[in-house]
């Protein structure tokens, strides 16, 4: 059942944004899922632990699976919410991060052994993510463009054991000449996908603010398409639910490598929604629909974007 905010009346959203947002989804549907709270979830950190012991530690908090991910959960526990105190978190046997943010790490699906980029790492959910997928072997180089984002990196990746991580400070778009098998572009973003987390995103929101973010977006992309081997996997992914930042940059890396190919991303027990095809006058790849689009509707969750790149 839905916990919605208990000022949400209160909450003025732009008449543009309003305009937009209508266009692109159920609009009443969209305001109610973004004016509730967030359902809590975490990840179980498997190279400390495992499932099994992370249910009988937090019996209290009540561990729903999330389907998606089978080390993922959501959490509900009325009289705490301070999940982020227990010795559990502490210990890094368990991550705080939310269901959808889970997604992209699976669908690049990082093996042992393998050389990636995550370019926009802090505060290092997904770096994590991937480096337990790898088991902690192979390599991850976690890049951030902030030193103060690096603080966080660091102290998460040493709670959760984590040894196959190094640490890079510049901004994704200086990487060159290297050969990455796989690379997580997990860009910046207007973080529209992100309301019931951060109300300030619907003050902040402006029409001039997308279109400057989504060149930063699209010289990320492009620069990690160069830095990634042959047959190599690129996914791209925001919390955003712009089409500029979303689908507007994946058609603009495919317009400009024939050797960049999408590839079909999908995940049993996740609900998707089509993805824009045209917008305001632009229309965007035929293949687009390969890519994940959730709403906060689909699943409860945050919104978020995915794409699936191959390099021939």
């Amino acid at each position: 059942m839905l916990e919605q905010f208990p000022n949400k009346d209160q909450i003025v959203f732009k008449e543009k944004f309003i305009e937009r947002y209508s266009e692109l989804t159920d609009w009443d549907e969209f305001v109610k899922y973004s004016l509730s709270f967030l359902r809590r979830s975490v990840r179980v950190n498997t190279i400390k632990t495992n499932n099994a012991d992370i249910k009988k530690r937090l019996k209290k908090w009540n561990l729903k699976q999330i389907p998606w991910n089978k080390n993922g959960f959501w959490i509900h526990r009325p009289e705490r919410r301070d999940i982020g105190n227990t010795i559990e978190h502490h210990l890094g046997y368990i991550y705080v991060q939310e269901a959808a943010s889970m997604i992209p790490p699976l669908i690049l699906q990082p093996k042992p052994g393998d050389i990636v980029l995550d370019m926009c790492a802090a505060p290092g959910s997904k770096t994590s993510q991937m480096a337990q997928m790898m088991n902690n072997e192979g390599l991850i180089v976690a890049n951030d463009y902030k030193g103060i984002r690096l603080q966080s990196l660091g102290i998460n990746l040493q709670r959760m054991g984590l040894t196959n991580t190094i640490i890079t400070l510049m901004p994704g778009q200086r990487f060159k000449n290297f050969e990455f098998d796989k690379i997580l572009v997990d860009a910046p973003c207007s973080g529209t996908g992100t309301i019931r987390k951060s109300l300030k995103t619907i003050r902040i929101w402006n029409a001039g603010m997308i279109k400057k973010i989504a060149r930063e977006q699209k010289q990320l992309i492009t620069t990690a398409f160069r830095n990634l081997k042959v047959n190599g996997t690129l996914v791209y992914s925001t919390c955003s639910l712009e089409p500029e930042e979303n689908e507007a940059v994946v058609t603009h890396l495919l317009n400009q490598f024939e050797n960049a190919k999408l590839e079909k991303a999908k995940l049993p027990g996740l609900k998707q929604s089509p993805c824009v095809k045209e917008f305001e006058g632009e229309t965007y790849h035929k293949d687009i629909n390969k890519c994940i689009r959730i709403w906060p509707q689909d699943n409860d969750t945050e919104g978020f974007f995915i794409a699936k790149i191959r390099k021939e």
